[in-house]
């Protein structure tokens, strides 16, 4: 027994941590907590978000706070486009919802290609002046997007294309993301050039090349930028508030506008502007939770590549 007792406390003391292992696991607490609380923080706007949208009338203003509500009130989610109909037949969600998809899908699909297609001509190809116009474009970033609202507006109404989706998606084939062209430029700096010269020697041009090598190859890049590009364009609001008069096309981003503005000012109904503006979040959360995998590999990728 005395031998049992005395090897346990030997294989206590050997597994025991030692002073570096307890800094470690310190450190580790002290930093997965922050994070979980700065998740708590970001979380809540969220949470609440969700639960006031599916709150009764009669439970908005008690004063208490109540994350789950009782007794819940689902039903909010289609009455409030029941209550939007009646304001405006044309808004109907269908309608609103195809808009959204029409603009947001065709923006994100431009974004990609033009931007890879700039990319691959500033990492591929060697020209004179290529690094000085890269820099040039790259530093557009620092240009506030207020600044060429008025130019832009004015140049759509001389083509009188106000009123249509020409603003929202048009500019989306001339590479308007320099971020974008930046990330994915990194990439194809990444791809060997053997790959590209294997392809050449088997019978390849250089469309062929990049269509059917490079962007292959560049994958998670592509998905980092769509899950972005899908986003911003989601969630536009000044360009379509800008741009479209006719509530018929107006797409999900502005029909919340609207709806708030055509609501009771005198008992704001937040249920209602919450189950909205849940159902908008919903589809972002949904394909960044899907591709979240691809999307950190991106945009990592892309930030240390030099």
């Amino acid at each position: 027994m005395a031998e049992l007792v005395q090897k346990r406390r030997k294989d206590w003391l050997i597994e025991s941590p030692g002073p570096s292992q307890v800094r470690f696991y310190v450190r580790q607490t002290i930093i997965y907590g922050l994070l979980i609380g700065c998740a708590i923080i970001v979380l809540i706007p969220v949470i609440w978000m969700i639960s006031t949208s599916l709150k009764t009338r009669d439970q908005l203003f008690t004063g208490k706070v109540e994350f789950v509500p009782d007794p819940a009130a689902p039903e909010n989610y289609a009455d409030v486009w029941e209550k939007l109909n009646s304001i405006s037949p044309q808004m109907t969600f269908a309608r609103i919802l195809g808009n959204t998809l029409f603009i947001t899908l065709l923006a994100m699909f431009g974004e990609i290609f033009s931007a890879s297609l700039v990319a691959y001509g500033f990492s591929r190809f060697r020209w004179r002046g290529r690094d000085t116009l890269f820099l040039i474009m790259l530093s557009t970033v620092m240009l506030p997007g207020i600044v060429t609202r008025v130019p832009a507006f004015l140049m759509w109404r001389d083509l009188k294309l106000i009123n249509t989706y020409d603003p929202l998606t048009w500019p989306s084939l001339f590479a308007w993301g320099p971020l974008y062209v930046f990330l994915m430029r990194q990439f194809f700096l990444s791809v060997p050039t053997e790959i590209e010269e294997a392809a050449i020697i088997d019978g390849a041009n250089t469309a062929q090349v990049y269509w059917y090598v490079m962007l292959p190859l560049i994958r998670p890049v592509l998905l980092a930028i769509a899950v972005l590009s899908f986003q911003a364009n989601w969630n536009n609001f000044q360009s379509p508030l800008l741009y479209l008069t006719a509530s018929e096309r107006f797409p999900l981003a502005l029909a919340v506008r609207f709806f708030d503005q055509s609501l009771s000012k005198e008992a704001p109904q937040w249920n209602y502007m919450m189950a909205m503006s849940t159902m908008m979040a919903a589809p972002v959360l949904a394909i960044y939770f899907l591709a979240q995998r691809q999307f950190i590999e991106g945009i990592n990728f892309g930030a240390v590549k030099g």
